[in-house]
């Protein structure tokens, strides 16, 4: 999508398209209703309350599709695999994220393109993460 501004043509960023930050925070909470029932994510979160990380996430993922900067305003460098080092996960951890993720952003009913980009780049991210063998 464009529109032009001032005489110039401008692209939105993907954060735009979908809907801001609204809609990641739509996929975040989602997906942390699922994780904390799920028996080998939820001891990954040793906080009781998983608003926080929550929280965090959204600000990530807002960043990263080209929204504000809070995260790292915040909290510095994504530093993605560091801060997973602390937690064991394999396959079947990323699996449940996965599967978690799939159940939300099913339910943003974004369209095809949009959910596509979006998955790929989930399902990517997931598969960094893994640090322990199965």
């Amino acid at each position: 999508m464009t529109e032009i501004r001032r005489g110039t043509l401008q692209e939105q960023t993907f954060y735009e398209q979908v809907g801001g930050e609204e809609t990641f925070r739509r996929l975040v909470h989602r997906f942390y209703e699922g994780v904390a029932e799920d028996p080998l994510l939820r001891p990954m979160y040793p906080e009781e309350d998983l608003g926080p990380a929550e929280e965090r996430f959204a600000l990530f993922l807002i960043q990263y599709w080209g929204g504000p900067t809070t995260y790292s305003q915040n909290r510095g460098h994504p530093r993605l695999r560091m801060r997973h080092v602390p937690f064991k996960v394999d396959r079947a951890a990323h699996d449940a994220w996965l599967g978690h993720m799939r159940v939300a952003l099913d339910e943003l009913g974004l369209s095809e393109e949009h959910e596509q980009t979006l998955w790929k780049y989930l399902t990517y991210a997931a598969a960094s993460m893994i640090n322990s063998p199965d």
